[in-house]
């Protein structure tokens, strides 16, 4: 089983920043894919950005140039540093990590972005 915990969240400003990070524990052998989804109220979960193993980067277009993914795999760690922060990106923001077959899910953070 792995675990994710997420921390970071908050209320911040229009034009605010707020990093936010996730731990791994448990019975981690070869992470496939690790990064950071998003659930707004009444919509979907959507991508925000991840890693795949090959190292290589995604992000969701209506947040590039604004949020940087980082990781530190010493630690199993991901952050997501996310400046010039908007009302749109008020949402719960989840932690995944998938390790073949498995996707595994933080609690959520929430992150509110007030105008």
């Amino acid at each position: 089983q792995v675990r994710l915990v997420e921390s970071g969240g908050g209320l911040v400003q229009a034009g605010g920043s707020l990093r936010l990070s996730c731990a791994a524990s448990g019975s981690i052998r070869s992470i496939n894919a690790m990064g950071w989804y998003r659930q707004a109220p009444g919509k979907q979960r959507e991508l925000v950005s991840t890693f795949t193993s090959a190292g290589s980067t995604t992000y969701a277009t209506s947040v590039k140039a604004r949020f940087t993914i980082s990781r530190d795999n010493a630690k199993n760690t991901v952050y997501l540093q996310m400046n010039s922060l908007k009302p749109e990106d008020t949402a719960v923001y989840y932690c995944s990590l998938t390790q073949f077959p498995s996707t595994y899910w933080g609690q959520g953070t929430q992150v509110t972005v007030s105008s």
